[in-house]
């Protein structure tokens, strides 16, 4: 018995194999293995199963804007799935596949067909994919399939209006990197559905994450095609502190190639600010203006704090955005596209601590799936950008979305009129401090501070927290920060009070791309107050987590213990 049905090309192709399934959305990076396609996200339902050689069924991707530079890797290293079937739009991972395929000549198919069959594929072991057509099977496939005539088509077939510019960049005429980034921006604007495209004013990179070989090969093939951004760029973190990342014993077959992909992006001329909070930056956009940013916790604080203007671009579109200053005229650079569809109403909890900022965007963000948000019950919080970078990255890590809106405190939440509502109460957010709460024991031996990357005024507070006190010695106290803002606090005085009480600080990367021997080997358990990081760690590094505030993690670095019952706030 069969099922045969038809989807959208994203990427065509041929696959077929076991079908493995999930109506969870998937992040590729801190969710699968690049090396071996293996799921690693312990929260995700398909935890510890293999990709490889399988058709791949979930709703779309989610979280890291690094997920289309985990399945480039996986796709030229023979692990990747045989095929994607998606339900949603999807573009980072669908991004991924287009790379293989223009800048290699190698790729998978990724397919999009409606809800309804999607709903179905449960009930199927195997599937194939051919173009747009699909078939499912109880049993494994023999023999040539001929698939009938394709029923939606391709969005190759999308229509879309270039200028004089953009015919400039695809006829070779400002070099071959151009030309390429310019295919792979005519493709994905297909996919947007765009009509057109737009100048951006400024890129923050986050393909220079070193994701393997495949990623160093792409960034050097473009500096020898002769490179160059055509706009203001900054770097998102990297995977070592370039600067001293052999002096903290990262090993060589690390250092060096992640040391390198940075030098590439460097010599296109890219900025060095290596950081995952860009908008803590003095060249932080402003409202409305129109940007290409990557890396999923700067776009979220972009579009919905600053207002400026951005899709959730995956890594390595971004690049070809700072190489030719263009980007798909859709999504979130319109009006239409910024607009809530969905209310959340949330209890806002008597005194509540800082933890709570990222705990409820984990809350809301695992709600809203690909929707935009409207927050309401906050207007009296009084939250600032520290409480909104930890809430957006923790949205951004469980959300498919690319912003937000609360009532009274972003800048476009005012104009939003969603009517469908959903509640937010004190027994969701305990629901979410149990996910983030892995560890088995209170014991910590380390504690992880700065996901995102740790501002000034951060810094000041964790100064002032461990002033006048004395950490454990069996607990290591590490910041991640860029540079700029590591330079100011050194400025201040902040560095020095911290590293009196034990505090290392790590500049250039950020705790999503750390591992040993910076996380020490014998530590078993760790204590953040990054809603983001609670949610990687266990997957990434393999140790248990304690989440809480930054107070409550002074005091495990003091003491080795974090608090066990839940804070006074959440009952």
């Amino acid at each position: 018995m069969q099922l045969i049905r038809y989807g959208k090309t994203l990427v065509t192709g041929s696959g077929k194999g076991e079908l493995l399934s999930a109506e969870v959305r998937l992040s590729f990076w801190g969710g699968v293995d690049p090396q071996t396609g293996v799921v690693i996200d312990q929260h995700h339902p398909l935890r510890n199963q293999s990709l490889a050689g399988r058709v791949l069924a979930i709703p779309s991707g989610r979280g890291s804007c690094s997920g289309s530079g985990v399945l480039l890797e996986l796709i030229l290293n023979g692990h990747a799935p045989a095929a994607i079937i998606i339900s949603e739009r999807e573009e980072i991972l669908t991004l991924g596949a287009l790379v293989a395929e223009v800048v290699f000549e190698h790729s998978i198919p990724v397919l999009r067909v409606d809800r309804e069959v999607f709903a179905r594929l449960g009930e199927y072991r195997y599937a194939r994919v051919a173009g747009s057509s699909l078939q499912l099977l109880h049993e494994p496939s023999e023999g040539d399939w001929q698939p009938g005539p394709a029923q939606q088509g391709s969005y190759e077939d999308t229509a879309i209006r270039l200028d004089a510019v953009d015919e400039a960049f695809l006829s070779g005429r400002h070099g071959k990197a151009a030309q390429v980034a310019m295919r792979l921006l005519l493709r994905m604007a297909a996919i947007q559905e765009a009509e057109a495209f737009v100048d951006v004013s400024q890129v923050h990179i986050d393909g220079c994450i070193y994701t393997g070989p495949a990623s160093l090969r792409f960034a050097q093939m473009l500096v020898e095609w002769g490179a160059s951004v055509r706009v203001p760029t900054t770097l998102n973190s990297i995977s070592v502190d370039k600067r001293r990342w052999r002096a903290q014993g990262v090993a060589e077959d690390l250092g060096a190639p992640a040391s390198a992909l940075a030098d590439a992006y460097l010599a296109m001329g890219a900025q060095p600010s290596f950081t995952c909070a860009p908008y803590l930056l003095e060249s932080a956009p402003q409202f409305g203006e129109q940007v290409g940013w990557a890396e999923s916790n700067s776009v979220i604080y972009a579009n919905s704090v600053i207002g400026a203007r951005t899709m959730k671009y995956p890594d390595y579109l971004d690049v070809c955005i700072a190489l030719t200053g263009r980007a798909p005229l859709a999504g979130c650079h319109l009006d239409a596209g910024r607009r809530a569809t969905l209310v959340l109403e949330v209890e806002l909890p008597e005194r509540a601590d800082d933890a709570f900022w990222p705990l409820l965007g984990y809350c809301c963000g695992s709600v809203c799936g690909t929707e935009i948000p409207l927050i309401c019950g906050l207007e009296t919080s009084a939250a600032g950008p520290d409480e909104l970078k930890a809430f957006g990255a923790a949205f951004a890590t469980v959300a498919a979305a690319p912003m937000f809106h609360i009532a009274g405190i972003t800048p476009e939440a005012d104009n939003q009129r969603p009517e469908r509502l959903v509640r937010i109460g004190l027994g969701d957010l305990q629901r979410a401090w149990q996910l983030l709460n892995t560890a088995a024991s209170p014991e910590v031996g380390l504690v992880c501070l700065g996901n995102p990357h740790f501002s000034l005024t951060e810094c000041a507070r964790l100064a002032d927290l461990v002033r006048g006190r004395t950490k454990s010695a069996d607990v290591a106290v590490i910041v991640t920060c860029g540079r700029a803002v590591h330079e100011a606090a050194r400025q201040a005085g902040h560095v020095a009070e911290a590293e009196a009480f034990g505090v290392q600080f790590v500049t250039d990367t950020c705790w999503c791309m750390l591992s040993e021997p910076v996380i020490p080997p014998a530590v078993r358990a760790l204590m953040t107050n990054s809603g983001k990081y609670a949610h990687y760690a266990p997957g990434l590094v393999g140790r248990g987590v304690r989440f809480g505030s930054m107070a409550e993690c002074v005091e495990a670095a003091c003491s080795g213990k974090a608090q066990e019952n839940l804070p006074a706030w959440l009952l």
